[in-house]
């Protein structure tokens, strides 16, 4: 049973991301309009068509954990455990034996371990089945960094890994919040990772067609709502947030950044890859959080798009946004960070909700870059190519992932 009368509010960041390795570092690169993509160095990337990604670079795990522990670790889980860490020393939060029991931790994700599954199979098929390593088992598995997060933190509440495509992270992050509504927990560790920059990912996606192929320049892939657009740009990281109940933060005296107000999930239930032309179902997701928060569309003066830079998708998320704010739509600034952070797969939710925080603490809107050629059917504000200041009082984070998944944040200034 939810309680009404009890508030929800965001108290720190953390951030693993291709433009940056804290959420300071990351927002100074996105208002700059500074992409994180380039030609792909984990792996030999030429027998492929696509041959660039979002990685991220400068990446120690050793500076977050033990080197033992990071070992054990897949890439997606030592993202989660650095950005947990961070969020956790952002709030200002000490979890001990008072008061561990009534925090929890919830990471979306999509692929999971991948980078370990594939590494292993390879020791599997060259050396046998005895060399396969004992540490594959819990590194593979969807949960895994929910796990170690709760591991390192210590944390001994509700502990899971929802897995919804591209609305993980924001799906980890609004079952998070009502967690707290509902009183199974008093502080949650909550948002999304990936690590997907391995051979098979980029492969599977490049024979769905879905990746831009832009290789003669990188930078300039990934053109979410432009004319041009040919697909998104894989990314990595990870992005985790901590949300509080509002009396205990205050209690506390910790840094309340936003409030969480609203979230819901829908599902189109149309087609595993293509979002449903109509949009009903993301329209419907974004009508049912406004109704949660108790708000009106005249309420949200940004939007943080899904924006992946398909020519479906941007298509589709623009007819979800006439939709719901009809005349209005048109002086929403609503802008795709997906053109500067590539598609951070389960991540995305998480990195997105974290910009559309700073967003409103900052007053700055971070651009769409490489907008230059309108699609006519994209035809709203997407703040091309500039940072701009506007002042935001309720913002808006919208993911709407592969299988028709349909998922919405909205937060507002603390008052």
């Amino acid at each position: 049973m939810f309680n009404n009368q009890r508030r929800v509010v965001v108290t720190g960041l953390g951030v693993i991301s291709p433009v940056g390795l804290s959420a300071s570092d990351m927002w100074q690169a996105l208002v700059s309009g500074c992409s994180g993509v380039d030609y792909i160095s984990s792996f030999d990337p030429t027998p492929f068509e696509t041959r660039f990604a979002a990685e991220v670079k400068g990446f120690d795990a050793s500076m977050y954990v033990g080197r033992k522990q990071a070992r054990h670790m897949d890439r997606f889980t030592q993202f989660a455990v650095a950005a947990s860490l961070q969020a956790v020393e952002a709030a200002g939060l000490t979890i001990n034996g008072d008061n561990a029991e009534e925090i929890g931790v919830i990471v979306g994700n999509s692929v999971c371990g991948l980078l370990s599954v594939c590494e292993q199979f390879k020791v599997l098929s060259e050396m046998g089945p005895r060399r396969v390593s004992p540490a594959l088992a819990p590194a593979m598995t969807g949960d895994a960094a929910s796990v170690q997060v709760s591991l390192t933190l210590g944390a001994k509440g509700v502990n899971y890994a929802p897995s919804s495509a591209c609305s993980s992270g924001s799906d980890a992050i609004g079952q998070a919040y009502e967690a707290i509504l509902q009183g199974n927990a008093k502080v949650m560790v909550a948002g999304g990772t990936e690590a997907p920059i391995i051979p098979l990912v980029v492969a599977a996606f490049g024979a769905i067609r879905a990746l831009s192929t832009r290789n003669d320049n990188p930078q300039a892939a990934c053109r979410p709502f432009d004319a041009e657009r040919d697909g998104f740009v894989l990314g990595e990281g990870a992005a985790m947030i901590v949300l509080e109940d509002a009396t205990h933060a205050l209690e506390r005296g910790a840094p309340i950044l936003a409030e969480i107000v609203g979230y819901s999930a829908a599902s189109d239930a149309f087609h595993l890859t293509q979002p449903s032309p109509d949009g009903e179902g993301g329209a419907r997701a974004v009508r049912l959080a406004l109704k949660r928060a108790g708000l009106s569309p005249n309420d949200i003066d940004y939007i943080n798009a899904h924006g992946t830079a398909t020519l479906l998708n941007d298509r589709t998320e623009t007819v979800v946004i006439k939709s719901v704010f009809q005349d209005k739509a048109r002086y929403i600034p609503i802008s795709a960070s997906k053109s500067m952070t590539g598609h951070l797969l389960g991540a995305a939710g998480g990195i997105e909700a974290v910009i559309t925080i700073l967003a409103m603490n900052r007053g700055v809107l971070p651009p769409t870059i490489n907008l230059t050629h309108p699609d006519p059917e994209c035809d709203l504000d997407y703040v091309p190519n500039q940072a701009r200041q506007v002042r935001i009082q309720t913002a808006m984070s919208n993911s709407l992932g592969f299988g028709g998944h349909n998922s919405v944040l909205i937060f507002r200034q603390y008052q």
